[in-house]
């Protein structure tokens, strides 16, 4: 005896899945309330940066205060450290994910614990990074009692800053602390996707470790990568409290400085902050642009991201 099964008007609408227009029904108020919390915001600042603040006496629009930031020396001084700490610590955070990357591939499932806590910053937030850095690297920190302590110095004066220093290394330790797992899983998942199989055939055919990895390995991760250090690039461009702690008081950072020209007590300095904080707004959403662009293109190609 054969049975049909049959389906219910019900059953079919559960297994149908959702029509883009029924996701945004569903997404409307969230989207809404972020849109207008962050475009209202984002309108205003712009209304203020063009002169428009009634409470200092200024109701006209011009666009004198952008052109009296970018022409100010301790902005241009604080744009290009900013460039500076943001493009080193992202390159170098991109170098070292490579490389621990290609180690945890190689290493398989025996890695599961190193990789955890490997992961251990990605849930730490910068602050509580920023503070680590102080206690580690301060002249009066860890680092430079325990090089006392063994008698690698003689006193902790003689122990080089580190932390609010003209090089910005304390910064760029933080950074590449925090972000160097992000990059990293970016990079693995990549590499754990088809990138056993490709090596493969690279060593059937007698290729060398570099040959592989520049012909092979680089052009799999490149997009994955390169999405990756274009976000930390932003972050580290935009971002004010690990400069804020750990930055020296000039040239100071540009999302530092563009803060010290919005609180200044003086209210004919606010629009100028503001007109800084737009521009760090605009770097950063060219970054993050690029970034999606680029994952956008390698999706195309057939890349798996």
């Amino acid at each position: 005896m054969i049975t049909r099964r049959t389906t219910t008007p019900s059953a079919v609408r559960a297994r149908t899945p959702q029509r883009p227009r029924t996701m945004i029904g569903l997404l409307s108020p969230a989207l809404a309330v972020v849109v207008i919390l962050f475009g209202g915001g984002l309108a205003l600042g712009m209304v203020q940066s063009l002169g428009h603040l009634p409470a200092a006496g200024m109701s006209s629009l011009t666009l004198d205060h952008f052109a009296r930031v970018l022409a100010d020396p301790d902005f241009l001084k604080s744009l290009g450290l900013t460039l500076y700490l943001a493009l080193t610590s992202t390159l170098m955070a991109a170098a070292i994910s490579v490389a621990a990357a290609l180690a945890f591939n190689a290493l398989a499932d025996r890695s599961r614990a190193i990789q955890f806590v490997f992961q251990i910053p990605l849930t730490v937030p910068h602050l509580v990074i920023a503070v680590a850095v102080v206690f580690m690297l301060a002249p009066s920190g860890l680092l430079a009692r325990v090089l006392q302590a063994t008698g690698l110095i003689s006193s902790t004066t003689e122990f080089p800053l580190l932390v609010n220093d003209p090089w910005g290394v304390g910064i760029m330790a933080a950074y590449v602390w925090k972000e160097v797992p992000f990059i990293t899983l970016m990079i693995l998942s990549v590499l754990r996707a088809g990138g056993a199989e490709l090596l493969e055939v690279g060593r059937t055919l007698k290729a060398g470790r570099w040959q592989r990895f520049r012909y092979i390995t680089l052009p799999m991760i490149f997009p994955s990568l390169g999405a990756a250090s274009l976000i930390v690039f932003a972050y580290a461009f935009g971002a004010f409290e690990v400069p804020y702690l750990l930055g020296q008081t000039y040239p100071m950072m540009l999302p530092v400085w563009a803060y010290k020209a919005y609180s200044d007590v003086d209210l004919l300095s606010r629009p100028e902050g503001i007109a800084a904080g737009l521009v760090i707004a605009a770097v950063v959403t060219a970054a993050v642009a690029l970034a999606q662009g680029l994952t956008q293109a390698a999706r195309r190609r057939g890349a798996v991201l």
